[in-house]
């Protein structure tokens, strides 16, 4: 059988491997989601019996535009873009491994050392280029029926395979995930035995991988996988410690792990946003520590959202996630995370939902996806209830929002006004002055403008004997 490749860059490179009597062939992913029939990613892999970077020179003299060709010659790799494709090129491959190192030592190989070297069967696939066999799949491994399995195996000994390297077994669970697809058996128990291997690797690839599962339609799939290899523990360990349920007196707490996953899931419906994504995950990351059992009451977990905020910093450095304000965003999602759920609860008054808009800011919306995905009770009428008064609070948001212009707020009052009015320098009683009418437009009991704001300013001044600078004394 013979696959149609319609990108005109594919007769470029057929050209190019006649005249050089070259063998050439697309291979690995865009193999894969061709015969998936799944929007590829825009990358095309092509790898060439002898020089990739030689062979890449001539197809861009092919193209039209004078496209430029980046290459690599310490790792005989070469890139080009075209169109909005990025089309990379490598000479075929012989790989072996260092027990201590991930980096491969390499050498010249031929077809049958490339696919070799793949990580997984799906992956391993070819189509050839040579204008004689244009089209013809190269599958020496059986992926085109793994894909029909919906199956993830590696070609050759998977313990060999993810000793290697270990990176692999982080990519088996992004490609099940992503796809899908089970992880075989022998492939996923090889996964378990090799676990602590992961350890040589860089956490900034590890939580690359990561990233790559939280962005997934499903990513509860893939952090249960990673939790059944044993990878997650050594990877997130904070995480792992959400597992389990507690009884006293028989009275149970819900198991945080399955609770922060369902979570997440409900994210992912709504939102593609990664950090949003993130701050699903942490959100009762602080639960284990707080977590207490009061007769009478029952389990509570005070304050979790507060120290769940004060470990963000330390999860994002331990996975080596930025330190910026992707980590901010996390932060302040994470606090607030309980505020919707506490104003659907109780009584909405404009005051809550002033403060509330005051603290969240542009994130306000993001703030109520994350709150409705917490919504995990099995119990129907509660859901309904909840939801019906996050309807309640959403309305308020709005005709705050529309009335007070609170969304990013800054007082209508700066510390430098308030210092010029009263002749003082930077000092306490600037502060008390500018908090006090903060409150004050928080609270309703003056409008959000300067003029009001101006004349509660003076009577805060005169409380703590200030007097306005018009040459009294």
């Amino acid at each position: 059988m013979k696959y149609k490749l319609t990108n005109p860059v594919f007769n470029s490179i057929s050209q190019v491997a006649g005249e050089m009597e070259a063998q050439a062939f697309v291979i690995g992913g865009f193999v894969r989601d061709l015969l998936l029939k799944r929007d590829n990613k825009k990358d095309i892999d092509i790898m060439v019996i002898g020089s990739g970077i030689d062979f890449a020179h001539k197809v861009a003299d092919k193209l039209e535009g004078n496209i430029p060709v980046k290459f690599f010659k310490n790792f005989g790799t070469a890139m080009l873009n075209y169109q909005d494709w990025k089309v990379e090129f490598v000479g075929a491959r012989k790989e072996s491994y260092r027990s201590n190192s991930r980096k491969p030592i390499v050498e010249n190989g031929t077809l049958e050392d490339d696919q070799n070297r793949r990580d997984f069967t799906i992956n391993a696939m070819a189509i050839e280029l040579t204008p004689d066999h244009f089209g013809e799949l190269v599958d020496p491994f059986n992926g085109r029926s793994d894909l029909k399995k919906g199956l993830i195996r590696t070609p050759r000994d998977p313990d060999i395979t993810f000793s290697d390297d270990p990176l692999r077994m982080m990519r088996a669970i992004r490609f099940a995930t992503e796809l899908n697809f089970i992880i075989d058996p022998s492939t996923f128990q090889a996964i378990q035995r090799n676990a602590d291997r992961i350890s040589i690797v860089s956490m900034e690839r590890v939580t690359d991988e990561l990233n790559l599962i939280i962005q997934a339609e499903k990513p509860s799939l893939g952090f249960i996988l990673l939790d059944e290899s044993g990878l997650l523990k050594l990877i997130f360990p904070a995480f792992c410690e959400l597992k389990g349920t507690e009884t006293i007196d028989g009275k149970g707490h819900k198991d945080n792990f399955y609770h922060t996953l369902e979570v997440l899931d409900n994210v992912a419906i709504q939102s593609d946003n990664l950090w949003l994504r993130w701050a699903a995950i942490l959100h009762d990351i602080a639960k284990p520590q707080t977590r207490k059992f009061i007769p009478g009451t029952g389990w509570t977990f005070h304050a979790h959202e507060f120290l769940g905020a004060k470990m963000v910093p330390h999860v994002f450095r331990l996975l080596k996630l930025p330190l910026n304000e992707k980590m901010h965003y996390v932060e302040k999602l994470v606090l607030l995370h309980l505020r919707p759920i506490v104003l659907a609860e109780d009584e909405v008054t404009d005051s809550a939902v002033r403060r509330l808009l005051f603290e969240a800011g542009d994130d306000i919306d993001d703030l109520m996806t994350l709150c409705n995905a917490d919504i995990t009770s099995k119990n129907p009428y509660k859901v309904k209830r909840y939801i019906g008064n996050f309807e309640i609070v959403r309305q308020k948001l709005k005709e705050i929002e529309e009335k007070d212009r609170l969304r990013n707020w800054q007082p209508p009052i700066s510390g430098e006004i308030i210092m010029n009015t009263f002749g003082i320098s930077p000092s306490k009683q600037v502060g008390i002055i500018k908090d006090e009418i903060t409150e004050a437009i928080l609270d309703g009991l003056i409008p959000n403008e300067f003029e009001a704001a101006y004349q509660f300013m003076l009577e805060a001044g005169l409380k703590l004997g200030l007097k306005k600078m018009n040459g009294e004394a």
